[in-house]
């Protein structure tokens, strides 16, 4: 399997692979690659007669071939973007006896989003030999700080940490969303200054002070006064604040919380790797077991799966999601 450093490295170098099969759950890195692809196998005076985009939706295997087969016009390359390839799941496995003798003057991009091709199967054995094979995998929510440390540091700027967390807490794993962000920091942040939370909050729109990290500190630490304040901003802000992320950042939580109570060794550098935490929040965490034993966590977990079946209208009537959240904050807090 290809790294994705080792992908964009090539492609930059022009060495080109005539076959990239690209699939996964996380889009990102495949629309990464493939805007490489796009803007560096053919050039833009080319594209006219050089390069197709085709979808799977409206496309076949024998449409693809055809296209992959044509010899490039007055060019060194064409280019065959296939888009949405996982439309054609079911007869994807038709490509393998041209991913074994493909046309070396053709670039195919096979971009197969949201799941993998089967790994027993003639298709995949002949991509690991003849193509560039790239499956992108979802980052955990605890690797998001430093993939955005890296990503600014790459475009020679800083951001702080707890920036990079604030970031985490309002957007999750959506790194399309996460970057479109710091493209906008980085216009509007001075080039001589590290990006802070005080600029998130002055630029994005998203508070430091109230916030699903502050709000789980809060929960953590017993102070249900000031997790309420959260919900109420929470509910002045739903574009930013969706009760759904929320939701789902307090069921990690209090799992986490459980996975700790189950560890037998409470060292804060095994907590820290065990339950993919960062060192400096495993306090927290330590505050907060002693707050809730394993069986409250249990009827906090319950409670939180009431809210989210709540939030999407099963088994009661009407309801804000204001309302579920105060009720679930309520129940928490005990």
């Amino acid at each position: 399997m290809n790294s994705l450093q080792d992908i964009l490295k090539d492609i930059q170098e022009r060495r080109f692979s005539p076959v990239y099969f690209l699939m996964g759950a996380e889009s990102y890195f495949i629309d990464r690659i493939e805007k490489e692809l796009y803007h560096s196998v053919v050039f833009e005076e080319e594209r006219a007669f050089n390069q197709s985009i085709l979808y799977g939706k409206d496309t076949t295997v024998d449409q693809i071939l055809d296209a992959a087969k044509r010899f490039p016009m007055m060019a060194e390359y064409q280019l065959v973007i296939v888009r949405e390839a996982q439309e054609l799941s079911r007869v994807i496995d038709q490509l393998e006896s041209y991913v074994s003798n493909p046309q070396p003057s053709t670039v195919l991009v096979v971009c197969y989003k949201y799941k993998s091709i089967d790994k027993r199967k003639k298709l995949y054995k002949a991509l690991q030999q003849h193509a560039v094979l790239f499956e992108s995998k979802k980052l955990y929510e605890n690797q998001v700080p430093d993939w955005i440390q890296r990503w600014v540091k790459n475009k020679k700027r800083t951001i702080n940490l707890k920036a990079s967390h604030l970031l985490v807490e309002c957007l999750g794993t959506h790194l399309s969303a996460i970057e479109q962000s710091l493209k906008k920091l980085l216009l509007l942040v001075d080039h001589d200054h590290e990006i802070t939370e005080n600029h998130i909050e002055e630029h994005i729109g998203f508070s430091k002070d109230f916030n699903n990290f502050e709000l789980r500190k809060a929960l953590g630490s017993g102070n249900v006064a000031h997790a309420q304040r959260i919900c109420h901003y929470f509910s002045l802000h739903p574009r930013q604040h969706p009760i759904i992320v929320t939701l789902s950042t307090l069921h990690l939580f209090f799992m986490q919380l459980l996975q700790y109570h189950g560890l037998e060794n409470h060292n804060p550098s095994h907590v820290s790797r065990l339950l993919g935490i960062r060192p400096f929040v495993v306090k927290e965490y330590q505050v907060a077991a002693k707050r809730y034993p394993m069986k409250s966590i249990s009827f906090i977990l319950d409670k939180i799966r009431i809210a989210d079946m709540k939030c999407k209208g099963l088994g009661v009537g009407s309801i804000s999601e204001k309302a579920v959240l105060r009720q679930l904050i309520n129940d928490i807090g005990g």
